[in-house]
């Protein structure tokens, strides 16, 4: 056992095996188990860890790889938690985590029990090989990301902020692997997420019985709403990180992929660049809109009254820099006056990227595969990201994996047989450990 754990670093698919086996599907996560393997595994090398907990059950570890104090402190992290697979048809049991031809299957393969193997792994390494980084190096394994992060990011940035001082720049998930277009690598990294903007849109008219209709009530001005945001998108926005993410990728492509793509960039022609775009437009569309998506609705308790008002929930997501007031009055401009709208969640995040650490992030990647090409990304989701950066610090979505051609990262998260090259996670321990080496100025 004791050489075991001394080596399971240059093992990582082992290390992710082992943390699939832990069921820590949210709700209700029930992450303690799985916390306390790991910190087992790094109390075993002999690194500092902590375990702090709003709830016993749902415990986060933070670990802490003394540097050599030439740089500020660099955090890593990425949550155990995972989402359901209760319906799912799986080839093979999701809390397996078996091996097979090469590839590691089970939930939390990719979403994100590999990208934490691989850190773990690295710290391990950098702990077995005596580097000493330019500054101290912090790993954090955090609970409950998949429902809000309330007993993981959340409760440690509220109640335990001071772990985090001095520190600038965050490693966490959305990025790094490879996105296969037009027969080139690229490479996102995640610099930006868009922010939760939820709004209430409420219609009213007169009540009545169901048995009497009435014509151009409520529930036709909220037919007529509905048709609206299915129709029409709110208006155009071309941020810098998005500006940048598609430069970059649009001199990366051959003629005429690329020349399309910065079409996007004309306001004036986005919208009609898009439709033209088939599936890749889902992914660039809500990167230059802010968005909303009707999610739920409340109109009368009872099958024979007519409800004199209607409401819809609107789950509104912003561009960085943007704020509810401009998603307010878009949303007005589209829907009319006789629509009431009110905000009912907002979690603001940073107004612009730091892109301070993306040069040398996007230096490794070349290292690691000098025919791909790194891009900045803005994700239209949200991560722990955004309770971090309530403290200033900027995170990217650097997990390195080489994925071989016709995997698609995207389609396989929260998917059933979600599974990853056991060879990507070796790339990937690879290219952080780059980045503990040379972090600083």
């Amino acid at each position: 056992m004791s050489l075991e754990r001394t080596t399971i670093w240059q093992r990582p698919a082992e290390l992710l095996q082992e943390l699939i086996r832990f069921d820590t599907t949210n709700p209700p996560g029930n992450e303690a188990p799985c916390i306390a393997h790991v910190d087992g595994l790094l109390r075993g090398a002999g690194i500092e860890t902590t375990i702090l907990a709003r709830d016993e059950a749902r415990p986060n570890l933070i670990a802490r790889l003394p540097g050599r104090g030439q740089a500020p402190p660099l955090l890593m992290y990425g949550h155990v938690d995972v989402v359901p697979t209760v319906g799912q048809a799986w080839t093979h049991p999701p809390f397996e985590g078996r091996l097979l031809d090469g590839w590691v299957w089970g939930r939390g393969a990719l979403d994100m029990k590999g990208e934490l193997a691989m850190m773990i792994a690295t710290l391990l390494r950098a702990r077995a090989e005596g580097l000493e980084p330019p500054g101290d190096v912090l790993l954090a394994l955090l609970s409950d990301e998949e429902a809000l992060g309330h007993y993981g990011a959340g409760y440690l940035v509220q109640e335990h902020a001071s772990l985090f001082h001095g520190i600038r720049y965050a490693i966490g998930e959305a990025g790094g692997f490879t996105v296969h277009l037009a027969g080139r690598r690229i490479y996102p990294i995640m610099v930006a997420e868009k922010q939760t903007c939820s709004v209430r849109a409420t219609v009213r008219g007169p009540a009545g019985h169901g048995a009497v209709p009435i014509r151009g009530g409520a529930m036709a001005k909220l037919a007529r709403l509905l048709q609206a945001l299915d129709r029409h998108r709110l208006p155009v926005h071309v941020t810098p990180e998005t500006r940048q993410m598609i430069e970059t990728i649009a001199t990366t492509l051959p003629f005429p992929q690329g020349a399309v793509l910065r079409l996007l960039l004309r306001p004036a022609l986005t919208d009609r660049v898009l439709d033209l775009l088939g599936p890749l437009s889902s992914t660039l569309d809500p990167l230059l809109h802010n968005t909303v998506s009707p999610t739920g609705l409340r109109g009368s308790d009872s099958l024979n009254v007519i409800p004199c008002e209607v409401s819809v929930a609107l789950d509104g997501r912003l561009l960085p820099g943007f704020t509810p007031e401009v998603m307010l009055a878009e949303l007005g401009q589209l829907l009319g006056d006789d629509v009431a709208l009110e905000v009912t969640c907002y979690e603001p995040g940073p107004k612009a990227a730091d892109m301070g650490l993306y040069d040398t992030l996007a230096a490794i990647l070349r290292e690691l595969d000098p025919g791909g090409t790194p891009s900045p990304l803005v994700v239209a989701g949200v991560t722990d990201a955004r309770w971090f950066s309530r403290l200033g610090i900027q995170t990217y979505g650097f997990t390195p994996m080489k994925l071989p051609p016709g995997m698609d990262f995207w389609k396989m998260v929260h998917a059933a047989d979600e599974r990853v090259p056991a060879a990507a996670l070796d790339w990937g321990v690879d290219g952080l450990y780059r980045l503990l080496q040379r972090f600083g100025p």
